[in-house]
């Protein structure tokens, strides 16, 4: 092969090929992966542990009395220091005056003890009808770098200041949910894997008892759907440090679940793939221990994510004001379409067959919530996507602020960033961005609970 001389090479930048050559380390092979992932995971494990107590585990910080009485329980500062004083068994925080400091557990505390003492006109607690079921929420788009596992950690922990009890599961086998919330997973047994096989596991069991019954060869049951009939969502939800948000965590096993599921399906046609996770979590009462419960999604519209959707009663989906992504959004909305009217043709036409009444999925509301946003150079694309998502749009648009980008480099929510870091007013506003988010999703959920539960007094006088 005849080498080229310099003269030959056409001027790109004064790159020289032989130099740059010099420079590559030897070709590739899979193993380099394996070395580069190693060290990717222990930078994320120092990294991640940004927002932890030296002794691995992340706390939550405690509230000051300002923040207290401007974000959780409307009253002025002078109020709360008399009533702490007339009731000395009432937590009393630490520090002194104004530096007063409560644990989160101790602002419930205070909550309730409004709630019952307070003035009668106001909300000290919000508002869950008895009776009804938690409300399940799906945060989930198929583009990458939208902002779902932000807005669902921050929706979380919004409606854990609010006084709700919350469970937030990880459906992404990256885990970042996990890691923001501090949870460990050793293996994919710790996540939701285990539920969805045992899903399928049940329905084997049923459909071997009625071939049983007709005298046909049993399907067989397999080491791990045998160990999947042993789980309960109750083994795998763990605490996090918050003392009212629960986590069922992630790690890079749950991916499995993908390529098992299609092959669990092929096995037994009947098999209602996408009620999997819905059904875990309803026939293990979790439902009505919780307020709400947040699914966080991955990037995909795979199986996990069409059990997510099928399990939610509220969709949220998270997209910035590009071009790309009010198209990639409107895809993910086409293919949901697809997907779900996919489903009921298929189980529809048997339920005909079989004079059942036929099935439809229903979702109480879906929002699109423009994240990331520059208001200084995408007013008038956000402008173009609200209008023709319309009603499916919620109202306010999530601003990327310095603080967001802060927490979001230590591992952590804009509520677990003490506030003496920053400027008050820069605080104030980079809040606002996650609060405002909040009061929209809050009113949905509250607004769907209202609704059912006029629904089932209706029913109830009928």
């Amino acid at each position: 092969m005849r080498m080229s001389n310099r003269a030959d090479l056409p001027p790109y930048f004064g790159i020289d090929p032989a130099a740059a050559a010099a420079r590559l380390a030897e070709p590739i092979d899979t193993a380099r992966f394996a070395k580069a992932a190693a060290f990717a995971m222990r930078g994320r494990d120092d990294l991640s542990r940004r927002g932890y107590a030296p002794d691995g585990k992340k706390r939550l910080r405690k509230f000051s009395t300002w923040e207290i009485c401007k974000y959780l329980i409307p009253v002025n500062v002078a109020h709360l220091r008399r009533v702490l004083k007339a009731h000395p068994d009432l937590p009393q925080g630490i520090g002194e005056g104004a530096a007063k400091r409560f644990t989160l557990e101790e602002v419930l505390v205070l909550r309730e003890h409004f709630a019952t003492e307070g003035a009668g006109w106001r909300e000290y607690k919000t508002w869950r009808p008895e009776g009804l079921p938690a409300k399940v929420l799906a945060v989930a788009n198929f583009k990458g770098g939208v902002g779902k596992t932000s807005t669902c950690a921050h929706l979380a922990m919004s409606a854990a200041l609010d006084g709700y009890r919350v469970l937030v599961i990880d459906l992404d086998s990256q885990g970042s949910m996990t890691s923001i919330m501090g949870g460990k997973v050793a293996d994919e047994w710790q996540t939701a894997f285990p539920l969805l096989a045992r899903d399928f596991a049940l329905h084997l069991e049923q459909e071997n008892r009625i071939r049983a019954a007709a005298g046909q060869q049993e399907l067989p049951l397999d080491e791990t759907l045998k160990e999947a009939l042993q789980v309960s969502p109750r083994n795998l939800i763990q605490k996090t440090h918050w003392p009212n948000i629960d986590l069922i965590g992630a790690q890079l096993n749950l991916y499995w679940a993908e390529f098992q599921i299609p092959v669990w399906r092929m096995q037994l046609r009947g098999w209602a793939l996408w009620d999997s996770l819905g059904n875990a979590l309803s026939e293990a009462g979790i439902l009505d221990e919780y307020d709400i419960i947040l699914l966080d999604t991955p990037p995909a519209l795979g199986y996990l994510t069409i059990n997510a959707l099928a399990a939610a009663d509220i969709l949220l989906v998270p997209l910035g004001a590009s071009f790309l992504e009010f198209d990639s959004t409107g895809r993910f909305f086409d293919m949901i379409y697809s997907t779900f009217a996919s489903i009921e043709e298929g189980e529809n036409r048997a339920r005909r067959e079989a004079g059942l009444p036929e099935i439809g999925f229903q979702w109480d509301a879906v929002r699109a919530l423009i994240t990331r946003f520059d208001p200084a150079q995408q007013t008038d694309l956000a402008n173009v996507v609200q209008a023709y998502f319309g009603d499916f749009m919620t109202t306010f648009r999530q601003e990327m602020t310095a603080m967001v980008g802060q927490a979001g480099e230590q591992v952590s929510g804009i509520y677990e960033t003490d506030y003496r870091n920053f400027n008050r007013d820069t605080y104030v506003r980079g809040r606002e961005t996650f609060d405002r988010t909040w009061a929209e999703v809050k009113e949905v959920i509250l607004g769907t609970w209202w609704r059912d539960l006029k629904l089932a007094e209706t029913e109830k006088e009928g």
